[in-house]
């Protein structure tokens, strides 16, 4: 699995960031990772181009719907010439990020056409489903390869033929003061074959945007942020190339009752303060199905936790479970009866210092500060 630097990721935003937002924390990012502010650091001059990059791309509102819906891959394929869905004006861009985090997500020029752009798809599961895992079906609209031509990009029964700018290149050579600079044809733009007659489904490109229904598998213990892979997948690649892959983002609701660190359970039960004292038991609904009930021992005292091991979720791709957590919080009574109120101070009476060491300890520094005075 490739790995995906995301653009929103680099400038430290959410995806629902607006333009203001994003220029804020472009702003104090290319502060700090300016190379003017750390002379001889690689890494950090890295970074400045990083988000320079992403920024680019995300304060253009078109060059940003491009990204949500294409991902790096518009890029790498604008970076070619606009082979395909990529759209223009990219290409500057396309060298700088392939020069930094390398060709991640496409292949390459030189007469191959490059592969289909990865796509990246967002799932919201609830917690309930993210332990259990489950089948599911999605539809996305994605390039297919277009039947008519074979993904060809040519009219049936004609040909592509040699391009006779880079004679089947893909690239062209230009001298620029003491440099050779080399870049893609701009007659086939990098793809080293011209169409004399295009597909009149497809319009010379060699796919078509469909509906597409796809059959996912969510396994037990996926947390925000799992990514699942399908492969071949993605936008069919131009002119017959292999298609680029799918990415499911996993992205677990909130729960009502339960919390969740990795495999591990959170929760914050209330309890009387007469359970506190005298111990008892509390049930709760496992995420199995299944009621867990959890041991109060006599005299707990808010905010202690209370451990079951196994009682958490499942561990991604292994086996067993993580650990239920119970922080308890002690919960006082707000309106007593009169009889109530009589046992209590009965009660009170009887008490003894020995029974609330916490309290007798506190007060019993402050009496000795205040001595010393």
């Amino acid at each position: 699995m490739e790995t995906e630097v995301d653009f929103y990721e680099l400038l430290e935003v959410e995806r629902t960031a607006d333009d203001k937002t994003i220029k804020s924390a472009y702003r104090k990012l290319a502060m700090k990772y300016h190379p003017d502010r750390n002379p001889g650091d690689a890494g950090s001059e890295a970074r400045f181009k990083a988000i320079s990059v992403a920024y680019d791309c995300l304060k253009d509102p078109q060059k940003r719907a491009t990204y949500d819906r294409y991902g790096h891959a518009a890029y790498a394929q604008a970076q070619q010439g606009g082979g395909g869905g990529g759209g223009g004006g990219f290409s500057d861009i396309g060298d700088i990020f392939e020069t930094i985090f390398g060709s991640a997500f496409g292949g390459g020029a030189g007469g191959r056409p490059r592969r289909g752009a990865d796509l990246r798809y967002d799932m919201e599961i609830s917690l309930e489903e993210a332990f259990h895992g489950k089948e599911t079906e999605i539809e996305i609209e994605v390039s297919q390869t277009c039947e008519p031509c074979s993904g060809s990009g040519a009219e049936p029964g004609t040909d592509r033929t040699r391009c006779p700018t880079c004679q089947g290149h893909g690239k062209v050579r230009a001298q620029q003061g003491f440099f050779m600079v080399e870049r893609p044809c701009p007659t086939c733009h990098g793809r080293g074959e011209i169409i004399e007659k295009p597909c009149a489904a497809c319009r010379g490109e060699g796919r078509i945007d469909q509906a597409q229904r796809l059959e996912v598998t969510i396994p037990p213990g996926v947390e925000t942020g799992t990514r699942i892979r399908l492969s071949g997948k993605g936008e069919a690649g131009p002119m017959g190339a292999p298609p680029g892959d799918l990415y499911i983002f996993i992205h677990v609701r909130r729960h009502d009752v339960y919390e969740r660190e990795g495999t591990t359970l959170l929760t914050r039960v209330p309890i009387t303060f007469t359970k506190a004292a005298l111990g008892g038991t509390v049930g709760l609904p496992g995420l199995d199905g299944e009621w867990v009930t959890i041991n109060i021992p006599a005299g707990i005292q808010s905010g202690e936790q209370l451990r079951k091991r196994g009682d958490g979720m499942p561990v991604l791709q292994g086996r067993g479970r993580g650990d239920l957590v119970v922080e308890v919080k002690v919960e006082t009574p707000r309106k007593l009866s009169t009889k109530q109120k009589e046992l209590l101070r009965e009660f009170q009476q009887s008490e003894t210092d020995a029974q609330c060491p916490e309290s007798q300890g506190f007060f019993e520094r402050i009496k000795a500060g205040f001595s010393k005075r």
